[in-house]
């Protein structure tokens, strides 16, 4: 039977006296959930296969003998299931009593206390002696860094380590096993995990918490804030928790972000990011005067992706009105890339989402550091390995051990040859049969041999890829910021472009910052700086800025409300956590005598040329449905764009020798809102291999300086022995504004000097 008429069957079954109809291959769990009929679990997890440990959800079934699990039977035509019976509660109500053995009566000081499936669960099935009982086991509570694990509370529910392996990838956790001695172990070095928290998010019980958290506040007492993470462009559905104010902390603080776990997941730095608002600002006239002069006399208006969308449209206003021209170097490249793909692929937007590379029996990356640029790509990359054994084609100059549990091929081309490797990536991916006559001549007059040994890509490995693709369906091609600030940016674009025109392949184009995709749909932007230039979480000879250090502050986007635009194409809202004592950008446009009153004001205003809907930010849903439906914003329109623009033949391949260095921030760390955050404060390193120590002639500890982008750099030089060949990353998140004006291709030959020794 076709995938296409599986996915149309439907069937109908009867659940406590409700016919329901749901696609066919639906759970009898699912289906329940989908009508709103309520069916117990304590280790069903929506984003996760069903693990079938806890039994809580057994049902009973017409003609069918015994109880049956229905997190794992399939909805069958003409079923009657009852979820509710005196049986049904008796066996229910035995293996909360089974869960309860021994659990230790610490909820007065539980972290989870308040919003525990345990304690609910004991209530709800009204166990209120113990029948069994089991030998006390010693279980010291283990540190896993920003995690903490207390084994005796754990109920081995599997939660953790299911989402470990199946959504996150790194196979960290594991069970072992012992009756009532197993517990949950942690299999690799704190440095070689994610430290993302989905582990502790999905928790059920007080087994898995932040050791930061840990014993500072109630449930109850914390307010939940719905907002969207902006630290990268994924825009993640978040809760800042907030307490209002105590003797101790008199001032509203944050103490902890959660999320809708059941169907979304967070990086590390979505988790333990949060604090990074700006404290202490004040409304001061002659500094908004000042501001106000600065904004009437600039040429250039220069800013970071840091912004929400309606701040973006409003600086377009603020350009009108005073002819300034506007600059987002972190957007700029994006755009020019965006233009280029929309006139080759005759589409608006690139065609995948996370869901799709989730159901992807073949992905290929290229450029992009997949784990740091975009860790929920990276977490969908490890979905599809795990559900759909997919291939995974990862392309770049440098291999990435972190992947090692996702990649099946690694491309390693050289740096600075991506026009030729998308060139390449065409020729083996489109099908001829349906590109047009010129696309046709162009790709049979590639010169194939000369772009396989400039980029270091062969052609036997090309053939491997090809192999991959055999009797498979659902591809995916998932490309990032590499590409956008390359000399030849366009032309990559046009060949990406084609490939998604002319084959199965949909591509996923990751914005290189939080509200890039918003920015570049919203704004005209210009090239280059020039003139007086009035700087937004940007350099500049007057500087507006969230992190407190410019001539004028501005609310971090914790602290004010808008709406972002995520690498989906989806137009989420955010709200703010914290107050804000100082001015904000719509204060100088009233300033300008722009017309506004409040900057949500312009959502409804944002381009509808552009795929915007004429929607009030009030009006927006923010929520998952029952079966995982996002409900958050609304999806960009795409549409057909009409013409059709070619690549070139590739031009000559630039070639890198001596040291090279590849600008990139590690892991949890996106900029200087997450290097300010008390979690993830950490010293920027440059790291390499011994490979790259031996070739640039420095040990292990060295202090160096050089100049990279531009800016000048003082870096210990650490040894990384997972890491191979002769490229050096240097990360660039503690440089302050500076860190939002890189507009450079991110691989750059550079000297690098000794300067002494870590200690000296």
């Amino acid at each position: 039977m076709s995938e296409t008429k599986v996915q149309s069957k439907t069937v109908t079954l009867t659940i406590d006296g409700k016919e329901v109809t749901v696609p066919w291959g639906t759970t009898i769990l699912q289906a329940a959930r989908a009508n709103d009929i309520y069916i117990p679990t304590m280790c069903y997890l929506s984003k996760v296969e069903p693990i079938g440990s806890c039994r809580m959800c057994v049902v009973e079934v017409e003609g069918v003998e015994g109880m049956i699990l229905s997190c794992m039977e399939k909805a069958v035509d003409g079923a009657v299931v009852r979820t509710q019976s005196p049986e049904l509660f008796t066996e229910r109500q035995n293996i909360m009593k089974l869960y309860d053995v021994n659990h230790p009566l610490e909820c007065g000081v539980c972290d989870k206390s308040g919003e525990c499936d345990l304690q609910n669960k004991t209530l709800e099935f009204a166990v209120d002696r113990q029948s069994f009982a089991a030998r006390e086991q010693h279980r010291p509570v283990q540190d896993w860094g920003f995690i903490s694990y207390d084994p005796s509370l754990c109920i081995m529910c599997e939660k953790c380590v299911r989402t470990c392996t199946e959504i996150v990838g790194d196979d960290a956790l594991a069970i072992e096993t012992g009756g009532y001695k197993s517990t949950i172990v942690n299999t690799r070095d704190l440095d070689d995990c994610s430290q993302c928290g989905e582990c502790m998010a999905v928790c059920p019980v007080g087994a898995l918490v932040s050791t930061d958290f840990k014993y500072t506040a109630n449930a109850w007492e914390l307010e939940y804030i719905p907002a969207s993470c902006f630290h990268c462009s994924a825009g993640c559905q978040i809760y800042y928790n907030v307490k209002h104010g105590s003797i101790d902390e008199p001032e509203p603080k944050i103490y902890r972000v959660t999320n809708d776990f059941e169907f979304s997941s967070l990086c590390g730095a979505g988790r333990f990011g949060y604090d990074f608002e700006n404290r202490g600002a004040s409304k001061d006239p002659a500094k908004l005067a000042a501001a106000v002069e600065a904004f009437q006399k600039a040429e250039t208006i220069r800013f970071a992706s840091a912004i929400s969308n309606e701040e973006a449209l409003l600086l377009n206003r603020i350009a009108e009105k005073t002819g300034a021209r506007l600059v987002c170097d972190e957007a700029r490249g994006f755009q020019k890339f965006l233009q280029a793909y929309r006139q080759a692929s005759g589409r608006s937007l690139p065609a995948a989402d996370l869901e799709a590379v989730r159901r992807s029996r073949v992905i290929v990356t290229l450029g992009t550091r997949l784990f740091d640029d975009a860790p929920m790509a990276k977490f969908a990359v490890a979905t599809a390995t795990a559900r759909e054994k997919a291939q995974v084609i990862y392309a770049h100059p440098m291999e990435d051990p972190r992947l090692r549990n996702q990649v099946t091929q690694y491309l390693k081309y050289e740096a600075g040859s991506e026009e030729g490797v998308a060139a390449l990536l065409a020729a083996s991916l489109i099908d001829r049969s349906r590109a047009p006559q010129e696309l046709n001549a162009l790709l049979e007059d590639l010169d194939i041999g000369y772009l396989s040994a400039e980029s270091n890509v062969s052609e036997e490995e090309l053939e491997r890829l090809k192999l991959a693709l055999w009797k498979r369906k659902n591809f995916t091609l998932i490309v990032g910021e590499d590409l956008y600030n390359h000399p030849r940016v366009e032309e990559i674009a046009r060949w990406l472009g084609v490939i998604e025109r002319y084959s199965d392949f949909r591509l996923l184009a990751i914005p290189p910052a939080s509200n890039t995709l918003g920015i570049s749909l919203i704004c005209e932007l210009a090239e280059e700086v020039q003139g007086f230039t009035v700087g937004i979480n940007a350099p500049g000879d007057f500087v507006l800025s969230a992190l407190g250090d410019g001539d004028l502050d501005l609310p971090a986007m914790n602290q004010q409300e808008g709406t972002l635009t995520t690498l989906e194409g989806r137009v989420v809202p955010t709200h703010p956590a914290l107050p804000y004592g100082g001015y904000e950008l719509s204060d100088i446009a009233r300033a300008l005598e722009i017309e506004l009153e409040e900057i949500i004001d312009l959502t409804p205003e944002l381009p509808a040329a552009e795929g915007f809907q004429k929607i009030a930010f009030d009006d927006l849903p923010d929520y998952f449905d029952a079966v995982g439906t996002e409900h958050r914003g609304y999806l960009l329109e795409r549409r057909a764009i009409e013409g059709e623009a070619l690549p070139e033949e590739p031009d000559e391949l630039e070639s890198f020798d001596g040291t090279v260095l590849y600008r990139c921030n590690p892991g949890a760390q996106f900029s200087p809102f997450t290097a300010r955050t008390h979690q993830l404060e950490s010293e920027a390193e440059l790291r390499g291999s011994a490979q790259f120590a031996m070739a640039a002639k420095l040990a292990d500890g060295d202090r160096v300086r050089f100049a990279q982008d531009g800016i000048e750099y003082e870096r210990v030089f650490r040894i990384d022995t997972a890491m191979k060949g002769t490229v050096a990353i240097n990360p660039s998140f503690d440089r302050g504004l500076r860190s939002f004006a890189i507009s450079s291709y991110r691989f750059s030959p550079v000297k690098i000097e000794k300067a002494g020794k870590a200690h000296e």
